[in-house]
């Protein structure tokens, strides 16, 4: 009988002996829950985490590190509005858009905008 290959095993193919502890994280969720239950949960495109998984994804493995270690490691940063989240969300405040109907988001793309530690803006730029 052919026993389907788990993420888990594609994955010490594929990264070898230098597998980070990220990588098997997310490949467990994989195995768990499957590649759409890992997009829901760390909120990258299924396809992007399958090359994740593959190590053959050619944009930022960096950012996908960031995601997983937020979303499924509970790595959390502090940010200045929202007090103690995971880095997941984090990430997804900093890509949301101004909106000034709403306090809160306001404060966040500000904050997001003028030197907090955990931002990849850089200060002054998309500032309003």
């Amino acid at each position: 009988m052919n026993q389907r290959q788990t993420f888990e095993d594609k994955t010490a193919l594929a990264w070898g002996n230098s597998r980070p502890d990220w990588i098997i994280e997310l490949a467990r969720l994989a195995d768990a829950e499957g590649l759409s239950g890992a997009e829901k949960r760390v909120g990258r495109a299924a396809s992007t985490l399958s090359q994740t998984l593959s190590n053959t994804y050619r944009g930022d493995v960096g950012k996908i590190e960031e995601r997983v270690r937020g979303a499924l490691m509970a790595l959390t940063v502090e940010c200045p509005v929202l007090g103690e989240i995971g880095r997941d969300r984090c990430l997804d405040e900093q890509g949301k858009d101004f909106v000034a109907t709403s306090a809160m988001r306001a404060q966040l793309y500000r904050a997001c905008r003028s030197g907090c530690p955990h931002s990849k803006h850089t200060k002054g730029k998309d500032h309003v």
